[in-house]
C-alpha cells in the first residue's frame, strides 16, 4: 500500500543550533508519501500527488505533519509514580523509585506497566525512547515485547545495581553481566529493537561492576551505553566519597571503559570544565532532562552544549513531570530563559525530534522526514484548543504557529500517530 499524508510539512535540512531557523524546511501545502514502512518522497501537495495518482491519499488539512517525537531517556516502571510528591533525587529514589521497582519482579506487572506507559507515550505523539527498565530481566522483556507488538523503534536495558539499593533491586557484577549479555543477544537488533547496556549511575555500582559493564560494551560495541552524570550536586558529593580516586564523576565512568561515542548521559547539569572537554574530545552523547530537574530541583541544563556535542530531549518518566514532549519542549525554552538561552522554536523541535536521533545514533533511521527514512510521523492539530487557536490567528510564520503548541499543547494537539508507515 501506498499512503500520501497531505498537510503542513516540517522537515530538517540541517542543524538550527549552527545554521539558525533556515535549517527546517516548510511546506505549507506539503504531501508526505508512504510506502513500504517508509518515506519514499516528500514535496508540494500537487507535485506528489500527480507523480502517484493511484496512491491512497490522507488530508490532514492544515495540520502539521512531523517526524515523531524521540524520548531520549525513560524510566517506564516510574510510569505508575509520576507526579509523585518529593524533595531531592536520593529522598526520590527511596520514597518512590525503589519501592515501585521492588514490583517489577512480577511479570504480569511489568507487562502492565510497559503496555501502559506505551500507550501514553503513543498517545503524546512520542514513536521512540530510550528506556531503562529494572534489575529484573522480565521487566526488559517486558518492555521489548511491548515494543515488538506495536511496530516501534525501541531502546531499552535493564538496570544494573549492586549496591546502595534495597534489597531484592540489587544484583551482582556476574549476574548484572550476564543478564545483561543474555538480554542483549536475545533482543538487540531484532525488528526494530536496540539493546543499551545500562549501569543505573555510580552510586549504585561499584567499580567492578561499572567495569564489568565497561567489558560487556566492547564485547558489543554496536550497543549504546546509557546512565546518569552530574544531575544535582549532593549526588556529586555523594559519588566523590563513592570514589575518592576518581577527579570527578565522569571519570568513575571513564576509568571503567563507559566513555565514548554510543555513550548517552542522562542530565549532565553540573559538569566541571575537564568533564565537557572529555565528553567533545569522546563524542558522548547527552539527554536534556527539564521537567525533572525543576521537579526534583536539580539545576539548569546549559543548552550551548549542543553546539558541541550530540543533545537530545527527554521527559524522565517518572522523575519528569510529563508524558508530553511538547511540554518538555515549553519547560526546555523556560530553563533557556532562566540561562539566558533564548531557545528558538526550531530549536526545540529539533531537539525533541533529529536532536533526540542523533543522540542516540539513529539520525539515519527516525527523526526527520526524508527519503528512505523510517515512517515515524505525528501529526499535530496546531489549533487544538481555544487558548492555542487564538494565538495562531495572529501567526505571521511558521514558527509563530507552532510556538504556541509547544507552550500550550498536550495531548489533544495529537491529531494522529504513524508508525513505521501504518496508522496507530
Amino acid at each position: 500500500m501506498t499512503d500520501i499524508l497531505l498537510g503542513q510539512v516540517l522537515s530538517f535540512a540541517g542543524d538550527p543550533f549552527a545554521e539558525g531557523p533556515d535549517a527546517a524546511r516548510h511546506e505549507s501545502h506539503g504531501a508526505v508519501m508512504v510506502e513500504n514502512g517508509k518515506i519514499a518522497a516528500v514535496g508540494p501537495a500537487d507535485q506528489i500527488r500527480s507523480a502517484y495518482p493511484q496512491a491512497k491519499i490522507t488530508d490532514y488539512g492544515q495540520c502539521l505533519i512531523s517526524a515523531g517525537f524521540i524520548d531520549g531517556h525513560v524510566h517506564y516502571p516510574q510510569t505508575a509514580i509520576i507526579a509523585s510528591w518529593g524533595k531531592r533525587l536520593i529522598d526520590w529514589l527511596n520514597s518512590y523509585t525503589f519501592p515501585e521497582e521492588m514490583r517489577f519482579a512480577d511479570r504480569a506487572y511489568a507487562d502492565e506497566v510497559a503496555n501502559r506507559y506505551l500507550d501514553l507515550a503513543l498517545a503524546h505523539g512520542t514513536t521512540s525512547m530510550c528506556s531503562y527498565a529494572t534489575i529484573h530481566p522480565d521487566s526488559v522483556d517486558a518492555f521489548f515485547t511491548a515494543a515488538q507488538s506495536r511496530g516501534l523503534r525501541a531502546f531499552a536495558g535493564k538496570t544494573c545495581m549492586d549496591r546502595n539499593a534495597p534489597e531484592g533491586l540489587r544484583d551482582t557484577v556476574q549476574s548484572g553481566y550476564d543478564d545483561s549479555k543474555r538480554l542483549l543477544q536475545r533482543w538487540h537488533g531484532v525488528d526494530r529493537l536496540s539493546y543499551v547496556i545500562t549501569p543505573r549511575f555510580s552510586p549504585t555500582s561499584t567499580p567492578e561492576q561499572l567495569a564489568a559493564m565497561g567489558q560487556l560494551w566492547r564485547e558489543h560495541p554496536t550497543c549504546l551505553m546509557q546512565t546518569h552524570l552530574s544531575e544535582q550536586v549532593d549526588e556529586i558529593a555523594w559519588v566523590k566519597e563513592l570514589f575518592p580516586q576518581s577527579r570527578d564523576y565522569l571519570d568513575t565512568y571513564e576509568a571503567q571503559g563507559l566513555l565514548r561515542e554510543g555513550a548517552v548521559y542522562g542530565h549532565a547539569i553540573h559538569l566541571t570544565g575537564r568533564e565537557k572537554d572529555r565528553l567533545i574530545e569522546a563524542g558522548a552523547s547527552l539527554v536534556h532532562c527539564p521537567t525533572s530537574n525543576t521537579f526534583i530541583g536539580s539545576g539548569l541544563f546549559d543548552m550551548s552544549l549542543a553546539q558541541h556535542l550530540r543533545v537530545g530531549l527527554a521527559t524522565d518518566t517518572g522523575g519528569g513531570s510529563s508524558f508530553s514532549m511538547l511540554h518538555t519542549m515549553a519547560a526546555a525554552y523556560e530553563i533557556g530563559q532562566l540561562r539566558g538561552q533564548a531557545l528558538h522554536p526550531s530549536q526545540l523541535w529539533w531537539l525533541a525530534t533529529v536532536g533526540s536521533a542523533r543522540a542516540l545514533h539513529a539520525e539515519h533511521q527516525i527523526g526527520n522526514i526524508a527519503p528512505g527514512m523510517e515512517a515515524d510521523l505525528t501529526i499535530l492539530d496546531l489549533a487544538s484548543t481555544p487558548a492555542i487557536a487564538q494565538a495562531i490567528s495572529r501567526a505571521a510564520d511558521i514558527w509563530q504557529a507552532i510556538f504556541p503548541t509547544i507552550m500550550l499543547g498536550d495531548d489533544r494537539a495529537i491529531r494522529a500517530t504513524w508508525i513505521s508507515g501504518q496508522l496507530h
